[in-house]
């Protein structure tokens, strides 16, 4: 394959690496495996390991000129393209035998400064989008964003409140009291929720780079809009807040009620 793979290769390529991350993780899921506090004191499995050593093994043999930054271990810089990891997003769901952790993959192109391609890949759910400027496929069939364009309609999810500093807390409770209803948990899930339909709002904090580069096509391939909460494109150096929307007018209308808490 060369280095810049086709648009039927990467889709294949992708497959190959959620495939065997998921094949690894399913392996210890549910077991009698333990977990690491690291030293920012989040938990980190065998599995999370694991599947980013193979992953890593994986990109390096095929496309050994690409970067790679990953949860796990120290990033390599390529020429061009760098792959960003999370091997499994929601650790604390998948310790604790809850369905609702995720693989995250992105190929970003630094030079042109676009992400090429995401995936969401749930193994226990064996549910998996894949998002290109082209467009986003759920296990393989193209999905949309919802039509909700008034923020009293919307469903908003986010993850935790443990995630939030008490003032950005105060501007997510703000806005999604002004939602139809909001819900809790889902780590990556929520995002895949978002592009297929199902919700119309995620607002997050605290992402890293690799939380978010995946979503990102996933999202607007599906025909949704994902920003900072200035309303900027993510970008690698983003602060970690997030907000992804069905379209442009719900996206207005959450960023206006959280500049007025700010």
């Amino acid at each position: 394959m060369q280095d810049t793979p086709s648009a039927s290769e990467l889709a294949g390529f992708f497959d190959g690496l959620a495939d065997t991350a998921g094949r690894i993780a399913l392996t210890h899921f549910r077991s009698s495996g333990g977990f690491e506090r690291k030293e920012d004191l989040t938990p980190v499995t065998i599995a999370d390991r694991a599947i980013e050593v193979e992953l890593r093994r994986l990109i390096g043999a095929r496309f050994p000129k690409h970067g790679i930054l990953g949860e796990e271990a120290e990033p390599t810089v390529g020429d061009r393209y760098t792959w960003y990891l999370d091997p499994i997003d929601g650790t604390k769901s998948f310790i604790s035998g809850m369905p609702l952790f995720g693989t995250l993959v992105a190929l970003a192109d630094e030079r042109e400064e676009t992400v090429v391609a995401g995936m969401i890949d749930m193994p226990a759910l064996a549910e998996r989008w894949y998002g290109t400027p082209r467009g986003t496929t759920f296990n393989g069939r193209p999905v949309r964003v919802s039509r909700t364009a008034k923020l009293e309609d919307a469903q908003i999810y986010t993850s935790s409140p443990d995630f939030f500093t008490p003032q950005d807390w105060a501007r997510y409770d703000a806005l999604s009291r002004k939602a139809m209803f909001r819900r809790f948990g889902g780590d990556c899930y929520q995002y895949g929720l978002l592009a297929s339909g199902h919700c119309d709002l995620v607002v997050e904090t605290s992402l890293k780079s690799f939380d978010f580069m995946a979503l990102i096509p996933v999202i607007e391939g599906a025909g949704g809009i994902i920003r900072d909460w200035e309303g900027q494109p993510l970008t690698p150096s983003s602060d970690g807040r997030v907000v992804a929307a069905a379209n442009e007018s719900l996206l207005r209308q959450a960023l206006a009620v959280l500049k007025q808490q700010d």
